[in-house]
């Protein structure tokens, strides 16, 4: 049977909603540039100001057809020349190779200097666990006519050899692969990832970074570590006693139920996703019931409906768990 924190794992990363990458790429973006594509980042001038291009990319997202995506950018940056220049980045999130990757990115590009006639270096990060999928570029090649377009990427999975450079980097992306890479070693093990999630976000605490920079990538770590409802409830004790510890109430009480609240709202669309790809399109009135469930019932009803195969299911499951 399906792992059901796989599940939630897997849909939870390739999520259209509040994007934690998204959020962290904003808050951090020249160091992500540092530290992804420091080639890239050499040509850049970062004493003049960088501006995402929120409703630019919006335009050529819309008309390329290709669907949702997880975490797109489109930035402008001033070259150290003085020259303008787009960069295009993507974070791609896959559990298996997608044949039509590297044509999405040609087309993206494309797109760019289609509309806006300025070219755009595109920059691919990818987070998938498949060690073989490695898209670079995209071409064809006829008689009189040919393409080679090639764009750069990183692999995260890369960094399991080079995990103690990472725990020896101050760069906030450091902390960020860390947190990615052991959420994907311990999908099986909620145990360790307790373990881990503790160890990453006390690190940052060890690094003296400032309250801002604790609050930001504690979001990140505590969004994309998912741990089941008894070993969160753990942890966060732990984490409380460890902060008066420390005399540094960084995460109040408060945040973390402001938390609590984005990821019942997030799981009740991942929860009516999987339900809907179960047992077929819902209507308006059991979505309604579905999104009125406690966050303990859409756990429950999330490895109860692994076992589903029909609509009776779902509403005999409601019948019995959710109160009048």
């Amino acid at each position: 049977m399906t792992n059901i924190s796989d599940v939630y794992d897997g849909l939870r990363l390739r999520g259209d909603f509040d994007s934690p990458w998204k959020e962290i790429i904003e808050a951090y973006f020249p160091q992500a540039m540092h530290f992804f594509f420091p080639e890239t980042s050499a040509l850049i001038d970062w004493e003049r100001p960088y501006e995402f291009l929120d409703k630019e990319f919006q335009q050529i997202a819309r008309e390329a057809e290709q669907g949702k995506r997880y975490a797109d950018q489109l930035v402008k940056v001033w070259q150290t020349q003085g020259e303008e220049l787009w960069l295009l980045i993507h974070v791609e999130i896959q559990g298996q190779k997608e044949d039509n990757f590297a044509k999405r990115m040609f087309t993206y590009n494309f797109r760019i200097f289609d509309r806006f006639d300025r070219p755009a270096i595109s920059l691919a990060i990818l987070c998938d666990p498949n060690r073989e999928w490695r898209p670079s570029n995209y071409s064809y090649n006829y008689p009189n006519t040919s393409l080679i377009f090639e764009f750069g990427s990183i692999k995260l999975l890369d960094y399991e050899n080079r995990f103690h450079e990472l725990e020896n980097s101050d760069n906030p992306f450091a902390t960020v692969v860390m947190a990615h890479l052991k959420t994907q070693q311990t999908r099986s093990s909620p145990e360790q990832r307790k373990i881990w999630k503790f160890s990453l976000i006390r690190r940052l605490y060890d690094l003296g970074l400032g309250e801002q920079d604790i609050r930001n990538l504690y979001r990140f770590i505590d969004w994309v570590m998912i741990l089941p409802k008894a070993l969160e409830n753990q942890f966060w004790e732990e984490f409380k006693q460890f902060e008066q510890e420390r005399t540094m109430r960084y995460i109040t009480t408060g945040e973390r139920i402001g938390y609590e609240r984005g990821k019942q709202e997030g799981e009740q669309q991942l929860i009516l996703r999987l339900v809907q790809r179960r047992v077929g399109e819902l209507s308006p009135q059991l979505q309604e019931r579905i999104k009125s469930l406690s966050l303990n019932q859409l756990e429950t009803l999330g490895e109860a409906l692994l076992d589903f195969t029909a609509m009776e299911d779902l509403l005999n499951w409601l019948q019995t768990n959710q109160s009048a």
